[in-house]
């Protein structure tokens, strides 16, 4: 066993880009995992069908693959096997992954960490954020934990839980308000902060609606701004799932795959019916199993997550934002909160949330409200020493000069 006080040369290790993740398109193998040599890691295939039996969707299933590829690469840099990682092992990679900086896809179309002046989002930057740190640590944990109860691997979990006296006392004074937190961490797992989502500015959607090209990404973009769908929930919907009589469109849930309709804005149904008119006169198919969505030439494909991506940042390259598909999904939360008449509850039913407490965090004011509250602020107090004269003397009560001179004081 490695002494734990040995220490390993983090600095200089070079984490190969070998294996990949394969989407294979096969239902009963969604994702395979191969290594340098093109071998399929077999430990990985039993873990993703483990994964399939507990109803993990395809995208969770690809997510900890991604993740479990970062880990097989690093254990082929320290020359380390699987099932002989030890705690030591895990601990450099929490390490590596703090501070290394993440390999390069290809050209950078911003600089690494800028806060773009339109919506106020940095760029990804070149180290691992800290929410990509913390899944890793909970996906490698979770795969270790699955291959001690089969019993093949390390007889210890070389990602261990953490050690503090308060990890036994977990909701030990838990407010009934709240939901239950599962306060046994992994001991390697970093402190994520907790950010608010942010919306799209109503001028600045405006804008970006008026750039589009096509009834097709017109009525993508309706759709997901008023009903609040997931993107890829959206982009899933077949042809036999909306109801224009009644306004709803059916989506199956990413997490309980439950299908559910969704209330949609009239306006919407407008840009949908133009672009279905416009797609069947070019003879694409036409039936209530087809998809709802498809790519603008033939052949006639279902759009993918990754084209719909690429036309929403295809038509922001001349308003020089940096909104992401998910940010409209927020928008739309964000505009049903401001109501009044809404109740909130209507709100996490059409969001899909679990707890009331996740859509509550659409109530808090983004940035963009504070800082016009606050030079709305600013302005106010301007006026008020520009009108008002110089102040009465000193004894009187300026609310009984208020009501004896009729607000000339």
């Amino acid at each position: 066993m490695r002494d734990p006080n040995d220490q390993r040369d983090i600095a200089a290790l070079l984490v190969p880009d070998v294996g990949q993740l394969v989407e294979t398109g096969e239902k009963w193998e969604p994702y395979r995992l191969v290594d340098g040599a093109g071998v399929v890691v077999e430990p990985a295939a039993a873990f993703f069908a483990d994964l399939q039996a507990a109803d993990r969707s395809v995208s969770t299933i690809g997510s900890y693959g991604h993740d479990l590829l970062r880990w097989w690469r690093f254990l082929a840099a320290i020359g380390v096997a699987w099932d002989k990682a030890v705690q030591v092992d895990a601990r450099d990679f929490a390490r590596w992954m703090q501070i290394a900086d993440k390999p390069s896809r290809g050209r950078r179309r911003s600089t690494p960490g800028r806060v773009n002046p339109v919506t106020g989002k940095p760029a990804p930057g070149r180290k691992f954020a800290p929410s990509t740190r913390a899944h890793a640590e909970t996906v490698l944990r979770a795969f270790y934990d699955f291959h001690l109860e089969v019993g093949c691997g390390p007889i210890i979990n070389p990602f261990p839980l953490n050690r503090s006296r308060r990890a036994n006392r977990a909701n030990a004074n838990h407010n009934f308000l709240d939901p239950f937190r599962n306060e046994r961490q992994g001991r390697y797992r970093p402190k994520v902060p907790k950010r608010i989502p942010r919306r799209i500015p109503d001028e600045q959607f405006n804008n970006l609606f008026a750039g589009l090209t096509h009834h097709r990404d017109r009525a993508l973009l309706a759709f997901w701004v008023s009903t609040a769908a997931r993107a890829e929930e959206l982009l899933t919907a077949r042809q036999g799932h909306v109801d224009p009589g009644q306004q709803l469109v059916a989506v199956v849930r990413k997490g309980s795959r439950a299908v559910q309709q969704l209330p949609v804005s009239p306006d919407a149904f407008v840009w949908l019916r133009l672009y279905q008119e416009e797609l069947w006169r070019k003879g694409a198919p036409r039936s209530r199993s087809e998809p709802l969505w498809f790519t603008l030439r033939r052949p006639w494909r279902e759009l993918a997550y990754p084209a719909a991506r690429a036309m929403f940042a295809r038509a922001q390259i001349l308003l020089g934002s940096n909104w992401t598909l998910h940010d409209l999904r927020h928008t739309a939360a964000y505009r049903m909160a401001q109501d009044p008449a809404m109740p909130l509850t209507d709100i996490q039913w059409i969001l899909g949330h679990a707890h009331l407490s996740t859509t509550q965090i659409y109530t808090t004011p983004t940035q963009e409200d504070v800082v016009a509250s606050a030079l709305a602020h600013y302005r106010r107090q301007a006026e008020r020493r520009t009108v008002s004269g110089p102040p009465p003397s000193t004894g009187y009560n300026p609310d009984s000069l208020q009501v004896l001179f009729g607000g000339r004081s």
